[in-house]
């Protein structure tokens, strides 16, 4: 399974990007079981965001969610944090 992860925005405007292949990892059943639970608690429409704060696109296999600070749900918080933390 290939999680992506983009951000955007923030006081100075620096885009980041992040990329994680399950495939062949130990940890895999952990990180589908989180991407997972990202595209269930997604909710439908665009992000209520604030002014200067991120914003992220979480892409898993072909579904993608969007969702911005500061609401994110804890499980949007800490997937964006493994993928861009981890991911190339």
């Amino acid at each position: 399974m290939r999680i992506q992860v983009s951000r955007t925005g923030g006081f100075a405007g620096i885009a980041r990007h992040g990329e994680i292949d399950t495939s062949g990892r130990p940890d895999a059943s952990e990180w589908e079981a989180l991407a997972e639970a990202v595209l269930d608690s997604s909710r439908g429409g665009p992000p209520a965001g604030v002014p200067d704060g991120f914003r992220y696109r979480i892409t898993v296999g072909d579904r993608t969610v969007d969702c911005a600070d500061p609401r994110l749900t804890q499980e949007q918080r800490t997937l964006i944090s493994r993928v861009l933390k981890e991911g190339a």
